[in-house]
């Protein structure tokens, strides 16, 4: 292995505060992304989605459970699925899901902060939901709402030969598609952030830069322990 200089302690902090003039400049161009992203148009979804969940049949509108932004994730867990770790030592279906989507739903945080910001993530599948529910409690993810697809929604959004997450939004009755990202984009999704700056109102905190009337509160002070919210 070609390891890096050694060097002195005050000249790794130089290079630290080198590189930290870079990794600003990073984080910056980071916010400007997601504040055009929150200016991107909005699609109108004019067509009924139908889903099973854990409770019976739901509609798109159910997903959101009540709030009113959504972002789901469309995983490969069903008999269709052939992107296993090691098929030889039976990671298959209905054992396993896709490896890179299981790796996702490693990844993603606790929902009371997304649910606090007005957000709901959830995951969408072809499996049934008896086999759902036995790999969410195998691998601990009975804190991710998971939806069994029954018709086309994979398709019209971009997700059934690939994995997606698809961003929605109410107003009223009406649902909007709001953004859509695919591919390396899923690879850093997961923390409450990463899912926030890709929702329609984003973060909401008073920094944004956001369009006028977008709700926004000061940073740290919605922030909570997760099971105070609404205490």
């Amino acid at each position: 292995m070609n390891t890096p200089t050694v060097v002195s302690p005050e000249e790794w902090k130089s290079a630290r505060e080198d590189l930290l003039v870079k990794e600003k400049e990073h984080t910056r161009a980071r916010d400007a992304l997601a504040a055009e992203r929150r200016r991107m148009p909005w699609m109108a979804v004019e067509k009924e989605y139908s889903f099973e969940g854990p409770n019976g049949p739901a509609t798109l509108a159910d997903l959101f459970e009540g709030r009113r932004q959504l972002i789901v994730y469309r995983a490969f867990y069903g008999p269709e699925v052939t992107t296993y770790a090691n098929p030889e030592r039976g990671d298959a279906y209905p054992e396993r899901a896709c490896v890179g989507c299981s790796f996702v739903a490693d990844q993603v945080a606790h929902p009371a902060h997304l649910n606090a910001r007005d957000v709901t993530l959830a995951f969408a599948s072809r499996a049934p939901q008896a086999e759902l529910q036995k790999l969410k409690e195998r691998h601990g993810w009975e804190h991710i709402p998971w939806y069994t697809i029954t018709d086309d929604w994979d398709k019209d959004f971009g997700v059934d030969e690939w994995h997606g997450h698809n961003a929605f939004i109410r107003e009223g009755d009406q649902i909007y598609r709001t953004y859509f990202i695919d591919s390396r984009g899923d690879e850093a999704m997961g923390t409450t952030w990463s899912y926030l700056d890709l929702a329609a109102l984003g973060r909401q905190e008073d920094w944004e830069d956001s369009p006028e009337d977008y709700p926004q509160t000061a940073p740290y002070g919605w922030w909570d322990y997760n099971d105070a919210y609404g205490a």
